[in-house]
């Protein structure tokens, strides 16, 4: 499944926050989105999730989702959002329950998942008990765990210290090589857009528009963070958003 985004406009009283977005997200890739502070990358991805409802223009989900699918679109939060009285494997069900699939396959599915994403040793553990990289990858398996057709991070590594941001990159590339998802991620850090994203899509400040989108056609599995081409893409991508950056840092601060 594919979601197009048809002159979407959305403003919050007075104050108008995203304007004209026209953009495709094709089955089976990453996009990225980044753009300086306020620009209104939580506001698109909230649109695009059902949570807000664009002023004007259209959200539409095109073709069928993947089989066996059991939401949609499902969340990954910057937060990771878990349940500190549940056990991994319990926060991983906790997304299944509303689906009334019978024990066995509950817990075939958690199984699988945990399996997926590395977890299977630490499914009894309290989410007080891992790291902050170990929760979100409990959050990423949550997610996996409904076979969404498409997944929504939101800044889903922003809260890390750089060497697990690392690795659960590494992590993500594993997954999507396995089984390609469809994933609008939602970022701040130009490192990680082009580590992940098939395609990048800058805004500009507010009100967000679309400035350019920036395709990667080198593979995931093939780039690092010492790569020229994926340095060159990031400062590509750097020189688009600086002024605007510092503009919207400003207006920030003044606010």
């Amino acid at each position: 499944m594919e979601l197009r985004l048809n002159s979407v406009s959305h403003a919050y009283g007075h104050t108008e926050v995203l304007r004209d977005i026209t953009l495709t997200i094709p089955e089976g890739q990453i996009v990225c989105v980044v753009g300086p502070s306020g620009c209104g990358k939580s506001t698109l991805l909230r649109m695009i999730g059902g949570l807000e409802r664009p002023d004007s223009g259209e959200i539409l989900q095109v073709g069928a989702p993947p089989a066996g699918c059991l939401n949609p679109l499902t969340y990954v939060f910057q937060d990771f959002a878990l349940l500190p009285w549940r056990s991994v494997e319990g926060n991983i069900a906790l997304a299944l329950e509303d689906h009334r699939l019978g024990r066995t396959r509950e817990r075939d599915i958690v199984a699988g998942v945990l399996e997926r994403t590395g977890l299977s040793d630490f499914a009894r553990a309290l989410p007080r008990q891992l790291s902050g990289g170990m929760k979100q990858r409990v959050a990423i398996a949550r997610a996996l765990a409904v076979n969404p057709a498409v997944m929504l991070l939101d800044e889903p590594l922003s809260a890390l210290d750089a060497q697990t941001r690392e690795l659960l990159m590494d992590d993500l590339v594993t997954l999507w090589t396995r089984t390609p998802f469809t994933a609008v991620y939602v970022t701040h850090n130009l490192a990680e857009a082009v580590r992940l994203g098939h395609a990048i899509v800058v805004l500009s400040r507010r009100p967000g528009a679309v400035r350019e989108v920036v395709e990667i056609n080198q593979p995931l599995q093939n780039r690092n963070a010492t790569d020229p081409a994926l340095e060159a893409r990031r400062e590509h991508l750097w020189q688009l958003m600086r002024d605007e950056a510092r503009a919207a840092d400003a207006e920030l601060a003044h606010a």
